[in-house]
């Protein structure tokens, strides 16, 4: 059975409450729980994880690189400049998909490019909660095919 490392960076544990006319209104707990309602249908397993802070988005994918087979992260605003989340994910050699509930290539123009999304398999962005289980569906067929 694959494992699947989630990650969700900053400002997404408010989701729900923080501008639902661009992320939507469900909650990170019910995101998880639909990706890990997804996860058991496909057989996989999913750790879910978020974090505020930068170093333990790093050190999570550090200290999972050897128990899980993928990566699937929301980076967040770490998309636009986080050189160091970019460098952990190439560090690691593990398939990563990164997805984002908005359409990022139709916000400012601050967001529309992504330093993440040259180590990643694939970006998905402004699916909503869709963005994440299609991103699991890429990861999951990825492995399958590899094994």
């Amino acid at each position: 059975m694959f494992t699947i490392l989630v990650l969700h960076g900053p400002n997404l544990n408010l989701l729900g409450e923080r501008e639902p006319a661009i992320y939507g209104s469900l909650t990170l707990d019910e995101i998880n729980a639909a990706i890990t309602a997804e996860a058991k249908r496909l057989a996989v397993t999913v750790e879910n994880h978020q974090s505020n802070h930068e170093g333990l988005l790093i050190d999570l994918i550090h200290e999972k690189r050897k128990c899980v087979d993928a990566i699937l992260i929301n980076p967040g605003a770490y998309t636009h400049y986080s050189y160091a989340i970019r460098d952990a994910l190439a560090a690691v050699g593990l398939p990563v998909v990164e997805v984002h509930l908005s359409d990022i290539h139709k916000r400012e123009s601050f967001r529309r490019h992504s330093v993440i999304s040259d180590v990643c398999l694939s970006q998905i962005s402004g699916k909503g909660l869709n963005s994440y289980l299609e991103g699991l569906h890429l990861l999951v067929d990825y492995l399958r095919k590899k094994r």
